[in-house]
């Protein structure tokens, strides 16, 4: 078995068990405590949110000019330089950062003026370990850095909540708890580069200046940094926080772990797809590629809708399970048929910026992505200020943002590159789909919540069983079988 084999293969594991852990605990633990959950999802993504400003895509840098460098023997030289600047970078950012007030006296109230000692610190560690996970990529290496980025943030958010909710710790204590566990992962990630190759300082400039490579270094930087705008779940945190309060960033929080289930059928996509995505381009099939994309998305978009329905029948029997707050996210229901169904949209467009980001028109990607940035920044806004919606109006604006940015690059792939995701096997899948809902809603209820949540999207996955078997859309016979269940478990 090939290292890229293993390494994808425990990646995916990790991946899941990661999912697993976020989503159980979202769901059956959080919910306790709104309050002091929302301020832990709220310092996190404030400091992912801000830590572009600090790394300046140059982590991208290190792995576009990785194989350069190696050639001349100056990998070191550019790690170290990377993490120099990158420091550097910091030290201006938290200057900007303490000047902000004396020019707007009014950012001394905002969430992020009143966490700043636990986000300022949390985004120079999470620059640099922006820039070890990238450099530790180059040498096929995705599984620790995996374990590090997937696992070490949900371990911090339970560990912290568990410290003060269940254990009766100050506020303090649960926050150093959180921040101790990043500090580790800088380590681990010290730790680890050392071991796939010792890591020797070196700050000597002399060969980015040679040639004028800096410059192509930077430029190269720039357009990553431009790149990482597209995080709305981080930019629709932080509004939330600094607009509505904490205890609304808990519930969006518990909210998006439920409908991010929809999305497992995705997981992993980009890493299996890629390398066929390259070959078609490569080979200017496409037709071929074509034929992929719709299989790909019909998939994604079946799967995902077959999840969706299930959510939606057993939503509210879920809440009746959760702790004493099940019932404020039941008041959100709203929120779960409008940003679930985004995520379908998403989902039925399949790895539509993976071939622009793969081709050379890998620029207009990042356009879209600043598009997708501004336009929930904006609605976001819109919507808090101008409605009384609150979390419905934030999925509105996810919904809206999301799906705009998906038409654009449908409609940039089929002019470019004659391709599209869409077939008419997904409007029979929406009416399938929509049917099996309505008949499970309209069925009686009964009195015991444990029979309804087991028996009402049992309704739906044999209703949508049989539209499926006579419209033959998805072939489902090649998934439920022994010998594709034995094969999902073979290494090899």
């Amino acid at each position: 078995m090939s290292v890229v084999a293993r390494q994808g293969f425990k990646y995916s594991i990790i991946g899941y068990l990661g999912f697993l852990l976020g989503t159980i605990s979202a769901i059956f633990i959080f919910p306790y405590d709104f309050e002091f959950y929302g301020k832990l999802r709220y310092i996190l993504p404030a400091a992912e949110m801000l830590v572009p400003f600090v790394v300046l895509g140059i982590s991208y840098s290190n792995v576009k000019f990785f194989h350069t460098v190696e050639k001349d023997g100056k990998k070191q030289n550019m790690l170290s330089l990377s993490l120099l600047t990158v420091l550097i970078n910091f030290i201006v950012f938290s200057v900007i950062f303490f000047i902000i007030p004396y020019f707007y006296p009014k950012f001394r109230l905002s969430e992020a003026w009143k966490n700043k000692e636990m986000i300022l610190p949390l985004i120079l560690i999470l620059s640099f370990c922006a820039i070890f996970n990238k450099y530790t990529s180059n040498y096929k290496r995705i599984v620790v850095s995996n374990i590090f980025d997937n696992l070490f943030p949900k371990i911090a958010n339970l560990g912290a909540f568990c410290l003060f909710f269940y254990f009766a710790f100050s506020q303090k204590i649960a926050f150093a708890f959180f921040f101790g566990i990043f500090t580790l992962m800088l380590l681990g990630y010290i730790y680890y580069t050392n071991r796939l190759e010792k890591i020797q300082l070196d700050f000597n400039t002399d060969y980015f200046k040679k040639n004028n490579f800096w410059k192509e270094f930077f430029n190269y930087s720039f357009f990553g940094f431009l790149g990482t705008f597209g995080n709305y779940l981080a930019i629709n945190s932080f509004m939330i926080g600094e607009y509505l309060g904490m205890e609304e960033v808990g519930i969006y929080s518990v909210l998006y772990a439920l409908i991010s289930l929809i999305s497992i059928p995705q997981l992993g996509l980009f890493n299996i797809s890629a390398p066929i995505i390259n070959k078609t381009l490569a080979d200017g099939d496409m037709e071929e590629l074509d034929r992929f994309h719709k299989k790909t998305s019909l998939s994604l978009y079946f799967l995902g809708a077959v999840l969706f329905s299930c959510i939606m029948v057993g939503f509210p029997f879920l809440t009746q399970f959760m702790p004493k707050n099940g019932t404020m996210l039941r008041e959100y229901e709203p929120v779960v048929w409008i940003w679930g169904s985004a995520v379908l949209v998403d989902l039925a467009t399949g790895f539509n910026g993976n071939i622009i980001s793969l081709s050379k028109y890998y620029r207009f990607n990042i356009l879209v992505m600043l598009l997708l940035a501004g336009l929930t920044i904006g609605l976001n806004y819109y919507f808090i200020k101008n409605t009384d919606l609150k979390l419905i109006g934030i999925a509105l604006s996810t919904a809206i943002s999301l799906t705009t940015y998906n038409v654009i690059k449908i409609i940039f792939n089929y002019v470019v590159f004659k391709v599209s995701p869409l077939t008419i096997e997904m409007i029979f899948v929406s009416i399938i789909c929509t049917l099996a809902i309505t008949v499970a809603i309209v069925l009686p209820t009964f009195d015991n919540n444990f029979i309804n949540l087991i028996y009402k999207p049992a309704v739906v996955l044999i209703l949508i069983y049989i539209g499926n078997y006579f419209t033959k859309i998805f072939p489902i016979e090649d998934y439920l079988n022994i010998r594709f269940i034995k094969s999902v478990f073979k290494i090899k």
